[in-house]
């Protein structure tokens, strides 16, 4: 296998538009953060959210159930430099993480889905993707430059985010100490899984339901430059996309602690930046540099197989499907 060249810049990585859309389901299962909640029906609107890196804000989409379509329906500001947006499980809320500081909260509204803020809170250094647990209880933050995962809890009411207390350490702490260069945090209701971008690995925790505390597990290698980790959702196999190594490598899970073994390697076109798997588990979906290239996956073993790749915007950056795990 050929490894591709690590880019000379690592702001020209950085600068890539990120094209992120989030199927929220209106009042149902949302889009983002790791909910398994089933694919709404056709009849509840759905809406899609992209955070624009460069102009510093999050555009707003109406999505047409029947054919996929988007229909633009305003933007909001946010902090600087948008890097990853998620929608919490009941569809009511949306956190963005700030490459350049601070993770923006908002309310969605049900009929349109534009985003009202509800404030900003700090978070580690180079924030760079958030997601909200099953639960809809604690939103996780992995901080790029810092090397670490922040916590906080999701006021049930307002939406509005309260960081946990940060411990520097692996064992038990509310922000773990991750591995160099934390890229993307995901998990299952039990376990949480971190790519970590510059170590070339992917670490997994054990999740405590009432506090959100994560305890370590494991660190398994990956390939080159791991950008995205996801789980299907019947939390038997996890995906990581590797960036520089034009690859998808699947894993086991190991149901009793959450532990990963390396299963398959599957190859991409180049520079997979995201990966995620669909709400029934059949289906995975990895942006890459020529747009979103799709695979089936074996319910046994979890490979995959291609079925095609679809053209996208430029520089698809992140891709999340209503009701995954992500």
């Amino acid at each position: 296998m050929k490894t591709q060249p690590l880019l000379s810049n690592m702001t020209k990585v950085l600068l890539i538009p990120v094209i992120l859309l989030l199927l929220a389901a209106c009042g149902g299962g949302g889009g983002g953060g790791g909910s398994a909640a089933s694919p709404p029906p056709n009849n509840v609107p759905r809406f899609a959210y992209v955070a624009n890196y460069a102009d510093n804000t999050v555009s707003v989409y109406m999505v047409n159930a029947t054919t996929g379509q988007l229909r633009h329906n305003g933007y909001v500001a946010a902090g600087i430099n948008p890097a990853s947006v998620s929608v919490d499980p009941s569809g009511k809320f949306a956190y963005v993480a700030n490459f350049g500081g601070g993770v923006s909260a908002y309310t969605i509204n049900a009929s349109t889905g534009a985003l009202t803020s509800v404030g900003t809170v700090a978070a580690g250094t180079s924030p760079r993707s958030i997601s909200v647990d099953p639960s809809g209880r604690f939103a996780y933050v992995a901080n790029y430059t810092s090397n670490n995962v922040s916590t906080y809890s999701i006021d049930a009411t307002t939406g509005a985010l309260t960081a946990l207390p940060t411990v520097t350490g692996r064992n038990g702490n509310y922000a773990m100490a991750m591995s160099r260069g934390t890229a993307a945090v995901t998990y299952t209701p039990k376990f949480a899984y971190v790519a970590n971008f510059t170590s070339n690995d992917v670490s997994s925790y054990t999740i405590d339901a009432t506090t959100g505390a994560l305890t370590s597990v494991d660190t398994v290698v990956a390939g080159t430059s791991p950008w995205s980790v996801s789980v299907d959702p019947s939390g038997k196999f996890a995906y990581v996309a590797n960036g520089n190594f034009s690859s998808v490598w699947v894993y086991s899970i190991y149901a009793a602690n959450g532990r990963l073994t390396p299963v398959d390697i599957v190859n991409t076109t180049n520079y997979p930046l995201s990966v995620t798997v669909d709400a029934s588990g059949k289906f995975a979906y990895v942006a890459v540099s020529a747009g979103v290239a799709a695979y089936s996956i074996d319910a046994t073993t979890g490979a995959l197989t291609s079925i095609g790749t679809v053209a996208a915007g430029t520089g698809p950056r992140s891709i999340t499907t209503t009701g995954t795990i992500q």
